[in-house]
């Protein structure tokens, strides 16, 4: 009778060698980001863009004619966010305190007062009464590009006038999206009679002249930004619908649609579960663009006269101003290139998102892995 022995039986217990764990998977967008990253040019453009952006938001506390904190007599006061009469600091009248007023200015710096300024004491469409010089000024020490026609320093509207047109554009962007994605997906999807109905209509409705169509309203009603947007919303949308169409026109006969099908789901189910995420990538991919052609579109308007109303400032009506007093030239100089500046970044940008999103990248995109 053979009794088993630890040695005879060792091989039963001899512990297995460890694998590797499996690597973690990168999700998809994880990989675009990476690979956008790749792209140096559009990577930095894209940080320089989104601090000057930054910066333009915090306007009123980089340049801005108030002062953000005074210590008057004892006492603290925003004027940055509390209008104030300048029988408050020793003045004589109770209208609002003009705090470039010498007067008003030596009585919050002395005695033991003091004030503390933004880093440009201009506001967009502050007029320096008390200036020196006759406008429009050269550059300074207080105004660092100078001043235009009607005394107001150039920086502070070129720094609010970005903002005014990036935000616009942002909100053009959106719309256009909204609607280009919509329409062109109802039309791609459905196909057929839905098809053929929607491109003749958008066929007419592209064929008319926007820019005949601005120049009425803006003499029928009063120049506002919202008028603005919703004029130049009619007609920002049509480029994408069409890729949209496309993407969708490809994707609803595939497999995974018809598989889809076959499980129940509806329609909306579909498109927004399944057809509308593997379409996103022309959507993406027009987003900076569709900004710069829309900076681009306020600004051509501005600069005929046609955009923001006064005294909001823009980059167009600086522009405007540089062609009316052309002996001015860092009015002219400053507006072209913030512009040129603003459209070279997005392009920057845009071209790179495009490289990201190509699917003959992917395979290089992490020295060959796949």
């Amino acid at each position: 009778m053979s009794s088993s022995t630890p040695a005879s039986n060792s091989s039963a217990w001899t512990a297995k060698p460890a694998t590797a764990a499996p690597a973690a998977s990168i999700s998809p967008w994880r990989r675009t980001w990476l690979r956008f990253k790749r792209e140096r040019l559009g990577y930095w453009s894209l940080v320089l863009f989104v601090v000057l952006f930054v910066v333009s938001l915090a306007g009123e506390l980089i340049a801005n004619d108030k002062p953000l904190v005074v210590r008057y007599e004892g006492h603290y006061y925003f004027p940055i966010v509390k209008e104030y009469p300048e029988t408050q600091f020793g003045g004589d009248f109770p209208a609002k305190t003009n705090y470039l007023d010498p007067y008003i200015r030596s009585r919050i710096e002395s005695n033991g007062n003091f004030a503390i300024y933004p880093f440009n004491h201009n506001y967009y469409d502050t007029i320096d009464y008390f200036a020196v010089r006759p406008f429009p000024a050269p550059p300074s020490s207080a105004n660092w590009l100078g001043t235009d026609q009607f005394g107001r320093d150039v920086l502070s509207r070129l720094l609010y006038g970005f903002r005014v047109s990036v935000l616009m554009a942002f909100a053009l962007t959106i719309s256009g999206v909204v609607f280009g994605v919509l329409t062109g997906a109802i039309q791609g999807f459905y196909g057929g009679r839905t098809d053929l109905i929607g491109q003749r209509l958008i066929e007419i409705w592209a064929s008319m002249p926007d820019l005949y169509l601005l120049i009425i309203f803006a003499s029928i009603f009063e120049p506002t930004l919202w008028l603005l947007f919703i004029l130049l919303s009619m007609f920002g949308w049509l480029v994408l619908s069409d890729y949209v169409r496309a993407e969708f026109l490809r994707n609803r006969s595939l497999d995974y649609v018809k598989a889809a099908r076959t499980m129940g789901l509806s329609n909306w189910q579909i498109i927004w579960r399944h057809v509308l995420p593997n379409s996103l990538t022309p959507v993406i991919t027009f987003l900076p663009f569709r900004m710069s052609a829309a900076i681009l579109s306020l600004t051509s308007l501005d600069f005929l006269g046609l955009g923001v109303p006064a005294p909001t400032p823009s980059l167009g009506e600086l522009l405007q101003e540089g062609k009316n007093n052309l002996d001015a030239w860092w009015i002219s100089i400053s507006a072209f290139s913030a512009l040129v500046i603003t459209l070279l970044l997005l392009t920057f940008m845009g071209d790179a998102l495009r490289n990201a999103l190509d699917t003959r990248n992917r395979g290089s995109a992490f020295g060959g892995a796949k």
